[in-house]
């Protein structure tokens, strides 16, 4: 998986943007949260996701959850 934070979030139109490694900033709808209410998510929370297509063939993040706080 690879890691980001959410750089923006568009919560009334149900999706947002994380910046990743690469500088890349990944499309992600609100349906490819796992474990988390979309609503409660905030710009700045590290995240994990996979990398994968969206219905319109773009890149995009999926499969994505907040970032595991190691201790």
């Amino acid at each position: 998986m690879s890691k980001g934070t959410i750089k923006r979030l568009i919560k009334d139109r149900g999706f947002g943007f994380i910046g990743g490694a690469e500088n890349q900033n990944l499309f992600f709808h609100r349906s490819a949260f796992q474990g988390v209410d979309f609503d409660s998510l905030k710009e700045g929370q590290e995240v994990e996701f996979e990398i994968g297509k969206g219905r319109d063939g773009r890149t995009e993040a999926t499969k994505v959850m907040l970032a595991q706080s190691q201790g």
